[in-house]
């Protein structure tokens, strides 16, 4: 988290000069609430984390950096949704918002249903690693956009630090999601490292070579899981 609060506090030292050129930013009052707000919410782990850290420990630091940052990319188009007023849609209909809890749920279990189905080595080719983050890149995506949470975070959070009479909602909320991801994706990143790392020495055991895919793909399963069982409240 050490990293978080350091984009958090380059963030707030340059909202002045910022804001001085953009006045439609967010003020500097609102924009040291929402860091601090979001710290408070990035340091205790969620949803995110769990995926970002079965990926570590499946497929190594690698894979998770590269969850952390599709999961970024995903965080982004909620809050460009969040923006144009998408998720107000979504969180409008009981359907909507069920159908895309359960199809997120029952993406993360198809993902650990094939990661226990298939035996993975730590070592590839680089032509084979460099498909297969580009793969689990687009999953992370996926499985952010998947998550209706995420939809409800930004719906029922960034309101709450927008200034209507500094200008344009739509860019303020897409200014504090985008800052968000960007904190997020460091977050996650340290926890992939963190994960990936713990991971690596573990690898020199051979029983753990042989456990390593079930443990990665019985957390998936269990986050899909525990996605459709989940009620409507609750962080991201």
């Amino acid at each position: 988290m050490v990293a978080a609060v350091a984009v958090a506090a380059v963030a707030v030292a340059t909202d002045h000069s910022i804001t001085r050129f953009h006045p439609m930013m967010p003020g500097s009052s609102s924009l040291l609430l929402f860091v601090s707000a979001a710290v408070v919410l990035l340091v205790i782990p969620g949803p995110a984390v769990l995926y970002v850290t079965s990926r570590s420990i499946g497929q190594g630091r690698s894979a998770g950096f590269v969850s952390a940052l599709g999961i970024g990319v995903g965080t982004l188009v909620h809050a460009a949704a969040a923006a144009v007023g998408l998720s107000a849609l979504l969180m409008s209909s009981a359907i909507a918002f069920s159908a895309v809890k359960y199809l997120g749920a029952a993406y993360l279990i198809y993902l650990g249903i094939q990661k226990l189905r298939r035996e993975e080595s730590l070592e590839l080719s680089q032509d084979a690693s460099r498909t297969k983050l580009s793969r689990v890149f687009g999953q992370g995506i996926i499985v952010n956009i998947l998550n209706p949470k995420t939809a409800l975070f930004f719906f029922a959070f960034l309101p709450q630090f927008v200034d209507a009479s500094r200008g344009s909602v739509a860019l303020q909320i897409l200014v504090l999601g985008t800052l968000f991801a960007v904190m997020g994706i460091t977050s996650d990143s340290l926890w992939a490292l963190f994960a990936g790392s713990v991971a690596l020495r573990l690898n020199r055991n051979s029983h753990w070579n042989r456990t390593q895919r079930y443990v990665s793909g019985g957390m998936l399963i269990s986050l899909g899981v525990a996605t459709a069982l989940a009620g409507t409240g609750g962080k991201k």
